[in-house]
């Protein structure tokens, strides 16, 4: 979906998208150098990324849980709910750092911590728990939601907290009110509707 989003903004903007797939914990400081003129793959906008990067929001996500259909696993409504498994998350972002920031109240209700396994790539996550590697995976709604109906034995829990999503760019960039302004005549014209259909 984030792929698409950025291919109609570039086609909007007349300009060409070269992609360069590459680690998501990578991305960031890579704007800031200049090496990237724009970051897609689903950026959370929080406070903290707001304070070196500029964003174009494009959609309202979050984060969510999925696991195996064989789990017994039902919601995780808090992080407490976690303790003693093993959580996979992609490497350099929100669902790592909402873990981490959170690891201690484990230990502060009497539990088991639990596992917060990191991978570079997708594909690692969801092959860890299928090979029960992992337990659950922790990550984005939409991005789960998607996932569980591409894979056998899946299935999505629920969503724990919503943000926003948006393109990502350097402190100051004139890109970003262009890709605003893109965005908006996506929604306008139809192509932003047509693209969440596709994609669920």
């Amino acid at each position: 979906m984030d792929a698409d989003f950025a291919g109609a903004v570039a086609k909007a903007l007349g300009l060409e998208l070269k992609r360069e797939a590459v680690g998501f914990e990578a991305i960031l400081p890579a704007l800031g150098s200049g090496k990237y003129d724009v970051g897609s793959g689903n950026f959370g906008v929080t406070e903290e990324r707001r304070k070196t990067i500029d964003f174009v929001t494009y959609i309202n996500d979050g984060q969510g849980f999925a696991t195996r259909a064989d789990s017994p696993l039902k919601e995780i409504t808090d992080l407490t709910r976690l303790c003693g498994l093993k959580v996979a998350v992609d490497a350099g972002t929100t669902f790592e750092r909402t873990l981490e920031k959170n690891k201690g109240r484990c230990a502060e209700a009497g539990k088991k911590p639990y596992e917060i396994n990191v991978y570079n790539e997708v594909g690692a996550v969801w092959m860890a728990l299928q090979q029960g590697r992992s337990d659950i995976v922790m990550s984005t709604i939409n991005g789960l939601r998607y996932a569980v109906t591409q894979q056998k034995n899946m299935k999505f829990l629920n969503e724990y907290r919503r943000l926003d999503v948006g393109f990502a760019f350097k402190k100051g960039t004139p890109l970003a009110p262009a890709f605003q302004a893109a965005v908006n005549g996506l929604k306008a014209d139809g192509t932003y509707d047509r693209i969440l259909r596709k994609w669920g």
